[in-house]
């Protein structure tokens, strides 16, 4: 039973601060502690999410990620309601989550637990950054279109030298994010596999590959690079990468856990919902135009003309 809940509404989607003022207050007529941040300040959310039984994240797949990250270390569970656009990472929307807070209540839900990867930017011997990452973690060229070459060891051994605009490594959850959008292979969310995939190779290794559990990616900017380097991890910049600095990607010992209400293989049916495609209700135009509108035009399509002999 949830003894203390809290709720993390996204500060820029309308909807999500009313959502979770109605949900804090169902809650509180359970009897159960709530708390509600709009402003997600990792230095006042992070005690609050440490000492609940539970995070209820409204907003889109963004917001998901947000909380997973402030969920991860104290190993709390976590709930999403999409108040966004794909919304793919979430359990329920904002029309559906009475149904779907009673039936979390009532104990009807399972925990899925999905991989983090955990990425460090060095130069030399100075750490320039350290972050976990549910989807995954890019290094890619910044404001100035050309390739960057980046000298790939995977295990400690040396893999490939990629050019490119960018190297994408992965999570089973980040494959279906950017890595599926430049052609990578989608890994079901169970798996705890590390995918590495290249943005716009050019003349070097362009196929995705799918590392064995465990394994370590480390990527070295090489000499010949020109132009600034940027790495981003879920989306946000951390650093900004020269030649010779050097970014290790590996599996987290902590992993993020989502509660589910769904059947336990609702992944490929939510997933191609939102991928194959809908072909739209075709719509009667403004203004049919017929045949016998056309001057010298009869009603069965025949000419006045072609019907005189």
């Amino acid at each position: 039973m949830f003894k203390r809940i809290g709720i993390l509404a996204h500060p820029q989607r309308p909807a999500s601060g009313p959502i979770g003022e109605q949900i804090k207050q169902r809650l509180q007529e359970h009897n159960i502690a709530t708390w509600m941040q709009t402003t997600w300040d990792a230095d006042i959310v992070a005690p609050l999410v440490a000492d609940s039984d539970m995070v209820i994240a409204i907003g889109g797949d963004g917001a998901m990620l947000r909380a997973a990250r402030l969920c991860a270390p104290p190993n709390v569970p976590m709930f999403g309601i999409n108040t966004g656009h794909l919304g793919f990472l979430t359990e329920a929307s904002g029309e559906t989550w009475e149904a779907a807070l009673s039936a979390l209540l009532n104990g009807h839900y399972w925990i899925e637990q999905r991989m983090l990867i955990r990425s460090e930017a060095w130069r030399g011997t100075q750490l320039l950054s350290m972050s976990e990452a549910l989807n995954d973690v890019v290094i890619s060229r910044g404001m100035i279109a050309r390739s960057v070459l980046m000298e790939t060891y995977i295990d400690g051994g040396w893999a490939t030298t990629y050019a490119a605009d960018g190297l994408i490594v992965a999570t089973p959850t980040g494959s279906t994010a950017y890595a599926l959008a430049v052609g990578g292979p989608i890994l079901p969310p169970e798996l705890k596999n590390i995918l590495v995939i290249p943005v716009a190779s050019h003349l070097s290794m362009d196929r995705p590959m799918v590392l064995s559990e465990g394994a370590t990616v480390e990527v070295v900017i090489a000499p010949e690079t020109a132009g600034d380097v940027i790495l981003t991890v879920d989306g946000e910049h951390t650093a900004t990468l020269q030649v010779g600095d050097c970014v290790i990607v590996r599996a987290s010992e902590r992993i993020s856990r989502f509660i589910r209400l769904r059947e336990r293989n609702y992944f490929y049916r939510s997933l191609l919902d939102r991928m194959e495609p809908r072909i739209p209700v075709r719509r009667e135009p403004a203004q049919r135009i017929l045949h016998n509108d056309i001057p010298g035009l009869s009603a069965n399509g025949i000419s006045e003309l072609d019907s005189v002999s």
